[in-house]
């Protein structure tokens, strides 16, 4: 893999790898391992997968998340849903180097499916390392690094400011602006990101090298994208933080990143 995250024929190379996880998270993706393939046994269990910093290998102890995705023969039910939450709930107690454990539940007919070619596909393909199963991206095209996936990935920001502005309203304790701030600057920063990723030619899932290259294209908006990049690794309550991202940055680059590579249609 080349400096801007490339494969060799200049397709997005997958970024994590299981030898790539970190000695102290270890004993929780196994314990993981072992608890789907109990939970989801015979023969509904296509595959499953890590994805964020612990394949990437820059997972902290303490500080970190656990991200999984697992991918159903068949569409999941309410009650796989629950199960899944219910690991990840048993993954959290159990295992203090992680600060939570997050579980997506889909099926292999959607994943491969051609309207989440370039989203979901994209996804398995390039940023999901095979924990379990048969390696979906098998079946999936190799990807560069264009408009379609910025669209495809990101282009419905708008849609979830609004929801975002409702929850804002509601989060009146510091621990639900805590929570809130995470996930609007993870998004945001994304959504920079790929906004200027074609132009760059490449990809990359680091948060603070996102923002540092978003405001070598919008160095106007420089100083905003990295104190987003700050709070998606440090969550703040402060309510300015907030508003700027949701109010100001969030429909600014709604906007750019439409005028730019078009809006995402409406999928599930």
């Amino acid at each position: 893999m080349d400096d801007r995250g490339l494969a060799a024929d200049g397709t997005v190379a997958r970024e994590g790898a299981l030898d790539r996880v970190p000695a102290a998270f270890t004993p929780v993706v196994d314990a993981a391992r072992a608890r789907i393939a109990a939970a989801f046994s015979g023969g509904r269990l296509h595959s499953a997968y890590l994805y964020g910093s612990v394949p990437r290998g820059s997972a902290i102890p303490g500080v970190s998340d656990l991200d999984m995705l697992i991918a159903l023969r068949d569409e999941p039910a309410d009650a796989d849903l629950a199960t899944a939450k219910a690991i990840g709930a048993e993954l959290d107690r159990g295992f203090p180097q992680i600060q939570g454990a997050g579980i997506l539940v889909d099926g292999t007919r959607a994943l491969l499916s051609e309207r989440e070619r370039y989203d979901d596909g994209f996804f398995v393909a390039c940023l999901c390392t095979p924990l379990l199963g048969e390696d979906l991206a098998r079946y999936l095209p190799r990807y560069r690094p264009t408009g379609r996936i910025a669209r495809d990935t990101n282009g419905d920001l708008a849609a979830v400011l609004m929801r975002w502005s409702a929850r804002a309203a509601e989060s009146t304790t510091a621990d639900a602006r805590l929570a809130l701030s995470r996930t609007v600057a993870r998004r945001i920063v994304r959504t920079g990101f790929t906004l200027i990723m074609p132009a760059w030619g490449g990809w990359t899932s680091d948060l603070y090298r996102s923002a540092a290259l978003f405001g070598h294209y919008y160095p106007e908006r420089s100083r905003q994208m990295r104190i987003a990049a700050a709070t998606a690794r440090t969550p703040t309550s402060d309510p300015e933080v907030i508003g700027m991202l949701i109010d100001d940055l969030g429909p600014w680059l709604a906007a750019e990143h439409t005028a730019v590579h078009g809006a995402k249609k409406p999928h599930r």
